[in-house]
């Protein structure tokens, strides 16, 4: 009787747990993601092979490559730093792209309308210090 007591009681505390189980919590926010959202990043760029990848525009013509992506205070992913002209890093020239300007074509990104010029008269992005 105590034995099946015992038991009865440790699946009901099981069960009572198994919610938390699922979202794992650290003080009052949701700590992770779902297992749905996990599996939709695993399809999207990561941003260590984004930096440094080739910048393309609609005529297949390389005007540039990024430098870095700016991550503003929100939280969103808002700016990649492209970086053009010049030869190993030597006269290059820094431009902020809105991220939702560029594209993914066939794993190329493209900037349309982007030309070196163009994207060099743009106004020079420097770093906060």
């Amino acid at each position: 009787m105590k034995q099946t007591m015992l038991i009865a009681i440790l699946g009901l505390m099981l069960i009572a747990t198994a919610g938390n189980a699922v979202a794992q919590v650290a003080g009052k926010m949701t700590l992770g993601t779902s297992v749905e959202v996990t599996q939709g990043l695993a399809v999207g760029h990561r941003a260590s092979k984004v930096i440094g990848a080739p910048v393309y525009n609609e005529q297949d013509e390389r005007v540039g490559s990024i430098d870095d992506l700016i991550i503003t205070p929100d939280r969103s992913l808002s700016y990649a730093v492209v970086s053009v002209g010049g030869f190993l890093g030597i006269g290059k020239r820094l431009v902020a792209i809105p991220v939702e300007q560029l594209h993914d074509e066939k794993g190329k990104l493209i900037l349309p309308g982007a030309t070196k010029e163009a994207l060099k008269a743009l106004p020079e992005f420097q770093y906060a210090a």
